[in-house]
């Protein structure tokens, strides 16, 4: 699976919430409603959110340093991580609180006609922006479900974006809800109740997200399907009869370290071991272009000890 980093989808998100957070606010200022207040916030996180995956992509290619020899391709990982926080603490805990003053203290709407067309319209440019993720996503997904797609994407931009669109949508319709049976009951609980289911699936998507990009954080290996091709590129079945163990590790999304120790004839020449090695290494990028870094340790395979 591809580590696309779906700059596309992420622009696209960015436009859309931007967009959308000013309409939002001034529904709210309109009519008092605090599930426009919280859907406004909630879409000026999730635009920080985009912000924050786009500068994490760019200051992953920055090149190795002596200090950083293999690069900064977990950048990517740990902005991930930071757009978890920032959707769990801006806007679930925001809107939590929202809602709970809103059902505490409800008042009636105000020009009800403007958080409704801000919603009708938030749906249909939120819409757009999961269109565009889900295409993006189709392209590298392959034949994963949508749950395995997320839980093993190795590049966590897309599933960021997928996760902050789908509940964007679940969320204004959620609010739209609140609205509606405001309205309908003259009762601006159900608002402030809206407000609260807002809320939660925020900070259920939050914790989702952390969970993962912590996973990715503290290293994943290569997937099932890489790890075969690995192996299969190592064994010539001529210099390297075998492998003994290996080892692999993301140090980014798009860069994979390998570390094996694999089995050579035990009358063979340092030259012909160290030429073995050379074709193994080649074989291994040629099968998986993302092997950057690539160790192999030759030694001889003891039938008591393998």
């Amino acid at each position: 699976m591809s580590a696309s980093g779906g700059t596309k989808a992420i622009v696209a998100a960015l436009g859309a919430n931007l967009a959308i957070a000013v309409a939002k606010f001034v529904a709210f200022a309109f009519s008092g409603s605090s599930s426009m207040l919280a859907e406004g916030v909630h879409s000026i996180a999730d635009s920080g959110n985009q912000g924050l995956l786009l500068l994490g992509g760019k200051k992953a290619k920055r090149e190795a340093t002596p200090e950083h020899p293999f690069g900064y391709g977990r950048e990517r990982y740990i902005y991930g991580f930071l757009v978890s926080i920032v959707l769990f603490s801006i806007g679930g805990v925001f809107a939590l609180y929202e809602g709970y003053e809103k059902i505490k203290h409800p008042h009636d709407l105000e020009h009800w006609y403007w958080p409704v067309g801000v919603l009708v319209f938030a749906i249909i440019a939120e819409g757009f922006s999961f269109r565009t993720a889900i295409k993006e996503s189709n392209e590298v997904r392959g034949k994963l479900t949508w749950a395995q797609f997320v839980r093993r994407a190795k590049a966590p931009e897309l599933p960021v974006v997928l996760l902050e669109d789908l509940g964007a949508l679940v969320g204004l319709v959620l609010a739209l809800g609140g609205v509606g049976l405001s309205l309908i009951t003259h009762n601006g609980v159900w608002d402030g109740i809206g407000t609260v289911c807002i809320g939660a699936l925020l900070v259920l998507i939050a914790l989702v997200l952390a969970a993962e990009t912590k996973s990715l954080l503290l290293g994943e290996a290569a997937d099932a399907d890489q790890v075969a091709k690995i192996r299969e590129a190592l064994v010539d079945g001529e210099t390297v009869t075998s492998l003994i163990h290996m080892r692999t590790l993301h140090l980014g999304p798009e860069e994979l370290l390998v570390a094996a120790k694999v089995a050579v004839q035990h009358d063979d020449t340092a030259a012909e071991v160290a030429r073995a090695i050379d074709a193994a290494e080649a074989r291994i990028r040629e099968a998986v272009p993302i092997a950057r870094v690539i160790y192999l340790e030759p030694d001889i395979l003891r039938t008591t000890t393998a």
